[in-house]
């Protein structure tokens, strides 16, 4: 699945451990997550929408 991940992270600023400190998940998630090798569970996408304040839709593509 593609996201923004990475492209939002980067607006705000953020390092890879600050995202992951926010979501309370690793740095590694953090990491599989903007390259797509791990796709989240339905809470965490939104916790990660709900974070950067966008749609679901805006940070998850199929």
């Amino acid at each position: 699945m593609n996201n923004r991940i990475q492209e939002l992270r980067a607006e705000r600023s953020w390092s890879q451990a600050d995202l992951a400190e926010r979501l309370e998940v690793s740095r590694q998630t953090v990491n599989a997550l903007e390259r797509g090798r791990y796709d989240p569970s339905l809470p965490l996408a939104f916790r990660i929408a709900h974070l950067f304040g966008v749609a679901i839709e805006d940070v998850f593509q199929p």
